[in-house]
């Protein structure tokens, strides 16, 4: 019984340690976050899944160390819920993109992505104005296509070269 113990209480102290830069990030977005509309959307969901690792491995600390058996169905209960959230969250993620794959277009070493191949939530949130605006944003604040420019002896990268480059799927 020792040894659980003591195993318990290593894991959820870990635990612990690695909920920090989860909410030190969320910290740092929120101190970031009022130029983007990327940062403000990121901060929250950092900030809370910190707090809640942090406060369920303490939860799970206290209750292993001092062998209080109502902290420690907090704990389990708790962790339960966090992976079934979790679980449930990969499961959506899955489910709304899975039959978005690239496909062959000739002349083009790219894949090429429609809309029209993920599922309808998806599709009708990417296309309506309110969603596609804050998309916009995220991307023009990432300065995503001044990154992926080249230029030639000082003039731009032809369209024909572009095609022919081998670009990721966000790209």
């Amino acid at each position: 019984m020792a040894t659980s113990k003591h195993l318990i209480g290593f894991l959820n102290f870990l635990s612990f340690l690695l909920s920090i830069p989860i909410l030190g990030g969320g910290i740092w977005l929120s101190s970031r976050a009022n130029t983007t509309d990327c940062l403000q959307f990121l901060q929250w969901p950092l900030i809370i899944i910190g707090v809640s690792i942090m406060v369920v491995s303490l939860a799970g600390l206290a209750g292993a160390c001092y062998r209080n058996i109502f902290l420690m169905y907090v704990y389990l209960w708790s962790m339960f819920v966090i992976i079934a959230a979790l679980v449930g969250f990969v499961v959506f993620a899955y489910s709304v993109t899975e039959r978005g794959s690239g496909r062959p277009v000739m002349n083009r070493v790219y894949l090429d992505y429609s809309l029209q191949d993920y599922s309808g939530w998806l599709a009708d949130r990417v296309a309506d104005q309110r969603y596609w605006a804050k998309i916009s944003s995220c991307i023009r604040d990432s300065h995503v296509c001044r990154k992926m420019a080249r230029s030639a002896g000082g003039a731009p990268e032809s369209a024909d070269l572009f095609y022919l480059r081998k670009l990721t799927p966000v790209q």
